[in-house]
């Protein structure tokens, strides 16, 4: 029997109920030690910036990977880290400006490389070539609230672009398919000494450009109970009719994710979430199809300058709101499985060897002889330096 979208309103109310139960009992965790985790899934850090001073920095993400089942046009499917097969290329390469004081703060990034090209191919003009691009007021001399305004990197699931940051070189799905970058403002506030506040008045779903003149709101909650843990929660509600998607009307979406560092040998972070999409057609027929995953990254530190790191994880999206098949199937769902190899060359460099498999129950997949298959494979290399 099929649900009615109060039924489906009720059950994703629900959910977000849970989730805010479940941080409300994480806060009552004791906890003697302010959190010094860095959330990975931000890219705006100004802790580490000196008061009065412009920092400037960069990075150039190099990359060559091999896809088993050799896509003819060599772009990998369903992906746009890291995308091209069988060459040597720039995943990435930015130069980042940044500046802090008292009252105010700006930072820049102009980036290029194979993921802006995948990534940012909707946005128009030289925007296309801005990760970010903000300025910040403070609004308190006492209080630590700032209202950011411009291109912010965005706070959904756990990982970002910048590969680095991140335990294992490639890029789950679970952040492939939410947004990497938002355009609008943001307002964040410190309640306590655990946990921080943010709220997003944005363009869209990862758009710089409006499509459809209709503003989206977001929350973000960063709790950290100790100095090891740290646990975010993020929420986004918006209207996405476009051009493109003409029968979108309101998007729900929520996640929560965790960042382990033991400080030692293991760390360890965890993304679970789940979105709904209102559709109505031509018909005046409603629906509310969702999509849901869940994912898990370890690593282990053999020492100063090797460790190995694993990921397992499984990406639903049956009804297609967010991924288009590149098969004659219906929908998508997709189990993964990766296992990776880091060495840290001094303060500044990374060298990254990753083996990853897909599958799925479905034939999800072109193989090499062009024939619809239910697996595929990779093979990559990374070589990361920054300043």
């Amino acid at each position: 029997m099929k649900t009615s979208r109060t039924d489906e309103l009720i059950n994703f109310a629900a959910i977000i109920s849970n989730m805010m139960k479940l941080l409300l009992l994480l806060l009552l965790i004791p906890s003697v030690v302010f959190s010094q985790v860095v959330n990975t899934g931000m890219t705006d850090r100004y802790d580490s910036l000196e008061t009065g001073k412009v920092k400037i920095g960069g990075l150039i993400d190099t990359y060559y990977g091999f896809d088993f089942n050799q896509p003819e046009t060599s772009d990998r499917a369903y992906c746009v880290s890291s995308p091209r097969h069988n060459e040597i290329n720039i995943n990435l390469a930015y130069i980042e400006v940044q500046y802090i004081n008292e009252r105010v703060r700006g930072r820049l990034v102009p980036g290029f490389g194979t993921y802006i090209n995948a990534n940012y191919a909707n946005e128009k003009g030289s925007l296309k070539n801005l990760i970010e691009a903000n300025v910040g007021v403070r609004l308190s001399k006492k209080r630590d609230i700032w209202v950011d305004a411009g291109i912010f990197g965005s706070p959904y699931t756990n990982e970002t672009a910048i590969s680095k940051d991140h335990l294992m070189y490639t890029r789950s799905l679970a952040s492939e398919y939410t947004p990497y970058y938002l355009a609008g403002v943001k307002v964040s506030s410190p309640i306590g000494k655990k946990l921080k506040a943010y709220a997003y008045l944005i363009n869209g779903w990862q758009v710089i450009n409006d499509v459809n003149n209709k503003l989206s709101m977001g929350t973000q909650l960063e709790y950290r109970p100790n100095d090891k843990l740290l646990i975010n929660w993020d929420t986004y509600i918006g209207d996405e009719y476009s051009v493109q998607t003409p029968d979108y009307k309101t998007r729900y979406f929520t996640d929560v994710y965790l960042i382990y560092n033991s400080g030692k040998r293991f760390s360890l972070t965890s993304c679970a979430y789940i979105g709904l999409q209102d559709k109505k057609d031509t018909l005046g027929v409603r629906s509310q199809p969702y999509w849901w995953q869940g994912n898990v990254i370890g690593s282990w530190q053999f020492n100063k300058t090797i460790s190995v790191s694993g990921r397992l994880e499984y990406f639903n999206d049956m009804n297609a709101v967010l991924v288009t098949p590149i098969t004659t199937v219906k929908g998508f769902d997709c189990a993964s499985a990766g296992l990776g190899m880091n060495v840290k060359i001094g303060n500044n460099a990374l060298f990254r060897l990753e083996g990853r498999a897909f599958y799925s129950d479905r034939k999800m997949f072109i193989g090499p002889s062009d024939q619809e298959t239910n697996s595929s494979s990779l093979l990559i290399t990374n070589l990361t330096v920054w300043f």
